[in-house]
Parts: structure tokens; sequence; C-alpha cells
């Protein structure tokens, strides 16, 4: 469960809600395009707070950044008993619907782990809206075998408790997630944060988005057919797609690849200034090329 060192936006960024033509979603938006326009996704169990240290980075650098809360994902409501809105092939719509309502294109589109694979779904159906994609600690296909065990407890404990049930067992043994990232005690006010954001997922959403990071096909070669310029980031330590797998997809992919020093599954939350930086870098180079 990634954990934001705050849910409050920064100076200069203000959450609302973005309307689509496949209904509203929950973001948080700063800075203007003076070079460009970022759409960001946030992992499972996730939400667009997950970013909420890169925004100020980014609007300094030029860039307008939009990060989002995904159908049933904490601030944005999705059904809470029925998971057929939350195949991949209807995320990946809504993506492009969150990309036509956002005007400013070729987007820059960012996902981090689960919203990797929902960004590779939407670059797959029209890649003419974006001007580059970024994967961020998100594997060619399934997760580890150690993280398939985790997602699949937690899918078995949604069949028979209630999220606040749920909640509660979390916080009684190790967390069963896509991410082994440490818990980071930020007092009673904090933990009160992340249980809100927990009660605010649809069931339904993460049982949906549960499976499909256990069952996700090796869809790069798809991608690289694409020649949409790709960034594969990741902290040096991944337990959910290990590092050798993330080098050799960049390979693969022909893409720029980066390492963030001191950062596991979460480089966004654990480093967000070099993870900022590695993102500037890596637009500019587009802007220029361009």
């Amino acid at each position: 469960m990634s954990r934001p060192a705050t849910f409050a936006p920064p100076p200069g960024a203000r959450a609302h809600r973005l309307r689509t033509s496949r209904g509203e979603f929950a973001v948080i938006e700063a800075g203007t395009a003076e070079k460009g326009t970022a759409l960001l996704l946030p992992g499972f169990t996730g939400s667009k707070e997950d970013f909420i240290a890169l925004h100020q980075p980014l609007a300094a650098a030029g860039y307008r950044t939009i990060a989002v809360d995904g159908r049933g994902q904490y601030e944005t409501p999705g059904p809470r008993d029925d998971a057929s809105p939350y195949a991949q092939a209807e995320l990946a719509q809504d993506v492009l619907a969150q990309v036509a309502a956002v005007s400013d294109t070729p987007v820059h589109l960012v996902g981090h782990s689960l919203g990797g694979q929902i960004a590779r779904a939407a670059v797959l159906l029209d890649p003419a809206p974006f001007a580059s994609l970024t994967l961020v600690s998100s594997g060619p296909a399934q997760i580890s075998a150690s993280q398939q065990q985790r997602v699949k407890l937690l899918r078995d404990v949604l069949a028979v408790m209630d999220m606040a049930q749920v909640w509660d067992t979390i916080q009684a043994m190790e967390p069963p997630e896509e991410t082994d990232t440490p818990a980071l005690d930020n007092g009673l006010e904090d933990r009160a944060a992340l249980r809100h954001r927990w009660l605010g997922n649809s069931p339904a959403q993460l049982i949906a988005t549960g499976r499909q990071l256990c069952t996700e096909p090796d869809r790069v070669a798809e991608l690289a057919a694409l020649r949409l310029p790709v960034h594969v980031l990741s902290g040096e330590r991944d337990d959910t797609w290990p590092l050798p797998l993330l080098d050799d997809m960049a390979v693969r992919l022909h893409a720029h690849r980066t390492v963030i020093q001191g950062a596991e599954h979460s480089p966004n939350a654990d480093q967000p200034e070099a993870t900022a930086r590695a993102f500037v870098e890596f637009w500019d180079s587009i802007t220029v090329r361009d």
C-alpha cells in the first residue's frame, strides 16, 4: 500500500473533478503547460496523492500535471459490487476520455504499477493522443509469485468481509498488497487518512484489478511496435517486478531507463525529487527532438 507524505495538495495545486464523456474523476492538478501536460495514474490500492510531491517540481519545470483517481478508486466513485466496469479495456477507455477532457495534447502518460498496465492498454487502444509513456515500477506481464499470493489473500478476504473489517485485518498482519514498501509512521492523523482512502475504494474494483495484476499477459512487442517514446523507471529494489525483468523490458522497448537510488516500489513517494528530475529529463528530450 503506497503511503504518500501527505494528502493535502501542495501550494499551487488544486483538487477538483475532471468532467469527461465517461463521468467525473477526482484529480489533483498543478502547473501550466508551457512545455506539455502529464496525466498520472496511480497503482493498486493507491490514489492520486501518490504523486503529490511531484507537482511542484514538475510545475517549476514547465509542465502541467494531472493526477487521477481511477474509477472506483478513493474519491472517484464506482460500483461496489459489479466488477464489469473495472475490466482493463474499460479502465483504458476511461484514460482516453480523461486525455480528451484535458485538451492539451499530446499528453505525457505516466502509470505507476497497476496504473502502468492500464496506461499501456490505453496507448495500445489509441496512441495518437500521447507524446510519451512512462512506466513506473510496472513490468511486462503479471506480478511476481510472492505478490500474487498477497493479492489473492486480499481478494479472498474481500469476499467475506466489508472494507472496514479488511482494514482492521490489514493492520493486524503484513499487508496483502502489490508492494512491500515499508510502512511509514506518520502518526495517528496520517493513519486515519490512509484508512479513509482505503474505505473509499470499491471492493469490486480491488478484486477486478487484483485479478488483472495476476493474469496480465506480456504485451511488450505490441507496445514496441508503436514506436512511442517510452521511459521505464523504478526504484533500486522491487519485489513486485524484479529489476532484471524491468531492465529486459526496457531493452525490448528501446526505452529510456532510470533507476532511482534509495527507492523501492514507489519511487514517486520514496524519492520524489529524483523521480521528478528523471521525468523532466525524459520529457525535455522529447520536446527537443520533436
